[in-house]
């Protein structure tokens, strides 16, 4: 019996390492703080070069919401435009463990692939290595009309201008980039047909 109960307790502490593993999920994010407006734009640049250390979840909360999140929870409308309130654009979170896909309606980062992802958003710049993670901006071209489908790169765009301005108002730095290897990551990240790695932003603190 003390043997069945201690595979039983050992099972069930797996699954619960395993779904904590499929799952981040980020602290509130903090909508106080940073530089205003004015000092943001004075400061910000692309930056080439990150501490090595690791994001804090609050730092990573916060960012998230700022490129993408819910600022009105009452009708579910993000801090980033996007063209007739499509909402066409995603955030996945690629760290040296897995690719997650931002959920900004529970505010978590949800696995879509493990493993070491970061030669497919290198590509040939070696500084990325060093940021602790990056951010890819994936943008759904199926839900326009051939006439109005580069609206998803214009709405990829304000995302990412959002990333690159919380950076530069809380201390951190990135640089937005379009060097990427998009089939590879299509396949990582489980794309589907439309949708587009469009840019990309390694994050990190300032060195």
């Amino acid at each position: 019996m003390k043997k069945i109960l201690t595979l039983a307790f050992a099972a069930a502490f797996a699954v619960s390492a395993f779904a904590q593993d499929q799952t981040i999920k980020l602290p509130a994010p903090s909508v106080k703080g940073g530089l205003s407006i004015m000092e943001t734009l004075r400061n910000r640049q692309s930056i080439r070069e990150y501490s090595s250390k690791k994001l804090k979840l609050q730092d990573l909360s916060n960012l998230c919401w700022a490129a993408i999140g819910i600022n009105r929870p009452e009708s579910s409308k993000l801090t980033a435009p996007t063209a007739m309130n499509k909402q066409e654009v995603t955030l996945y979170y690629i760290d040296h463990k897995g690719a997650y896909i931002y959920n900004a309606k529970s505010n978590a980062l949800e696995l879509v692939s493990k493993g070491n992802h970061y030669d497919l958003v290198v590509a040939k710049q070696d500084f990325v290595k060093d940021a602790p993670a990056v951010l890819v901006i994936v943008s759904n071209t199926s839900v326009f009309d051939q006439t109005s489908s580069l609206y998803a790169y214009t709405d990829a765009g304000m995302v990412s201008q959002n990333i690159s301005l919380f950076c530069a108002g809380h201390k951190m730095a990135t640089v937005p980039r379009g060097m990427m290897d998009r089939d590879g990551l299509s396949r990582v990240l489980h794309l589907r047909s439309g949708e587009v790695p469009v840019l990309n932003h390694p994050v990190g603190y300032l060195k």
